[in-house]
């Protein structure tokens, strides 16, 4: 196979949850845009008409829209289950849905760290069961989890996010442990300080914000677009002897 045969994704259908804006909207263009149809997932997403859809049709490729809340674990099974009934079946999975809620840990309300965990891990780990149960059996299968610089480090008042995104890390090991022997890779992408919704808060404190651009060695925040060539890389036959690994895009932050 030739090296660029190696990143084309014809033929292929990714689901991408969490792709209604910010690094999932980024996934899902990048993965149409190397030939893959796309299933997209949001809690808010359109099941018509979505901006995303429209640019994913645009490039000659499919969308299937679903709506699920990812911090009614019912509600995921259920979109699990609805995928399995309409014989929908992901050659790529991307786990990116999450959320992030900023307050002190020592008053940091419980019920915003039982929704975090829930929609960044729990949900994650339901999900990637359900669907990679029929990537093993097919033997064949990527799986890219969105995990975060926080996989690493602790934060600062976001300790839900935090612990979830530290059990991503170990969450995405633990499957490459027990897939990558049956033909499926299971990786994760780590987001450094990217423009989005997530790191609105941030970026409107000038203080925080310019102590954060001071560390970063590429001298800037990263964008969405910056996650189109993780994303093929690790949904395509390009990286058939990658698993377990966390890939950093991170502008350099981490090697500072």
């Amino acid at each position: 196979m030739s090296i660029l045969k190696a990143f084309d994704l014809t033929g292929k259908t990714a689901l991408v949850t969490g792709c209604k804006r910010g690094i999932g909207r980024g996934m899902a263009e990048a993965l149409a845009q190397a030939g893959a149809d796309i299933i997209g997932v949001s809690a808010t997403l359109e099941p018509t008409g979505s901006d995303i859809e429209k640019s994913v049709t645009a490039m000659g490729r499919s969308f299937t829209g679903y709506q699920c809340d990812f911090s009614d674990r019912d509600a995921v099974l259920a979109f699990a289950a609805a995928l399995e009934e309409q014989n929908i079946v992901p050659d790529i999975l991307v786990n990116n849905a999450g959320t992030i809620k900023r307050h002190p840990a020592a008053e940091h309300p419980t019920d915003w760290w039982d929704e975090v965990i829930e929609v960044n891990l729990s949900a994650q780990f339901l999900l990637s069961r359900e669907v990679g149960r029929g990537m093993v059996a097919r033997g064949s299968g990527k799986i890219i989890f969105t995990a975060s610089l926080l996989t690493f480090q602790g934060g600062i008042t976001v300790p839900g996010y935090a612990a979830s995104k530290g059990g991503i890390g170990q969450l995405t090991k633990a499957l490459a442990n027990e897939w990558a022997g049956k033909g499926v890779n299971v990786n994760a992408i780590a987001p450094g300080y990217i423009a989005t919704d997530n790191t609105q808060a941030l970026r409107d404190d000038a203080a925080r914000y310019n102590a954060i651009l001071e560390r970063i060695p590429q001298g800037r925040w990263g964008t969405p677009d910056d996650f189109a060539g993780p994303a093929i890389f690790l949904a395509s036959a390009a990286s058939d002897y990658v698993n377990g690994e966390i890939l950093t895009v991170d502008g350099g932050w981490m090697g500072r």
